[in-house]
């Protein structure tokens, strides 16, 4: 039932068709790339019932689109390649860390691509290489292919860019808070992965995933983001190369007896202080039927429009927690201690 080649239908600058890309590597799964083309948006859209990407084809013809649903789906069809840990504190950190950087790193990741002309100018080309030419970013556009594509930047950003980031509370007003924020994240994950390959350890997870493909979409690519970076430009790189390279690191493991890294800490800390002070604002918003609400991650008030998506992907960590009986565990509960973290998630 489920072998044969799985289609990635999406785009190469998108974070959540990176971070479904970097699972099937992972897992050795046999699939390709299907951009999605303009040519192909119609039927894709309508298979698939969403304008979002990435979609993933099955080989008995499902069309998937969530990541959240979509990466334990393959954990449990792939099991000889597992990316989900049994043991409940690194089970509870890899489906935490998703769901941070799932929803924490896509402020960055849109107000770094279009809040500066120059980045604009850069992507857009590429954008088109994948939605008009059906082609890899990597492929050399002809000069002739550079003069049709160069307005698509612009075009891009004035129906799609400047909207989103205003409705996140990431707009150019916001740069100065935007590249603070980044160089705090950017320097807690980097002093964490010049001691671990992967967030747990030696072998990736689920949150790897997440966060890697805001990495390979934008933090690398993108002029902007990648300027953003400075010393810590090798090791963020190093690590995108771990997961999108020739090593599987398969035959990896977890660390024995439930440990996790010890800088894994700081990187909740930092969680902490910005994505549970977002996610939570923006969940009471929701629940109220407010369509925008106020937070403070550190540097000055921000307004942004309500998200629903954010309490179901919590409802969905909860199930995780509570199939584990996460508030019976010890060790669960001595690692969160003092944190709310567990409260924000296990709260009916």
């Amino acid at each position: 039932m489920y072998r044969g080649n799985y289609d990635l239908i999406g785009g190469e600058l998108s974070m959540f068709s990176r971070k479904l890309e970097a699972q099937l590597r992972f897992q050795n799964i046999p699939f390709q790339w299907e951009f999605k083309t303009q040519a192909k948006v119609a039927e894709i859209e309508t298979r698939a019932g969403t304008h979002f990407i990435p979609v993933l084809r099955t080989p008995d013809k499902w069309m998937i689109h969530d990541t959240i649903a979509i990466g334990p789906m393959l954990n449990a069809r792939f099991p000889q390649i597992p990316v989900v840990p049994a043991p409940p504190l690194q089970r509870a950190c890899c489906f935490i860390l998703e769901d941070i950087f799932n929803h924490w790193l896509g402020r960055i990741a849109v107000h770094s691509r279009w809040c500066y002309p120059h980045n604009v100018a850069w992507v857009g080309p590429r954008f088109g290489a994948n939605m008009i030419l059906g082609q890899s970013i990597d492929t050399p556009l002809s000069s002739d292919e550079e003069e049709l594509l160069a307005p698509i930047g612009q075009t891009m950003y004035e129906s799609f860019g400047k909207h989103v980031c205003e409705y996140n509370g990431v707009g150019p007003q916001q740069s100065a808070a935007v590249k603070a924020d980044f160089h705090a994240l950017i320097d807690t994950l980097a002093n964490h992965l010049r001691e671990n390959d992967f967030l747990l350890g030696a072998r990736p997870c689920l949150a790897d995933f997440a966060l890697v493909g805001a990495c390979k979409a934008h933090f690398v690519t993108d002029p902007v983001p990648s300027e953003w970076l400075g010393q810590h430009s090798a090791a963020i790189n190093a690590y995108v190369d771990r997961l999108f390279g020739d090593d599987r690191y398969s035959s990896a493991r977890w660390p024995d007896n439930d440990a996790v890294p010890k800088t894994l800490g700081p990187i909740f800390d930092y969680a902490q202080s910005t994505y549970f002070r977002f996610a939570a604002a923006n969940i009471a918003a929701g629940l109220r039927g407010d369509k925008f609400y106020d937070y403070d991650y550190g540097y000055g008030p921000v307004n942004a429009r309500t998200q629903k998506r954010l309490n179901f992907a919590r409802l969905h960590v909860q199930d995780e927690l509570q199939q584990m009986s996460t508030q019976d565990d010890a060790h669960v509960q001595a690692y969160f201690d003092g944190r709310g973290i567990l409260e924000h998630y296990l709260a009916r």
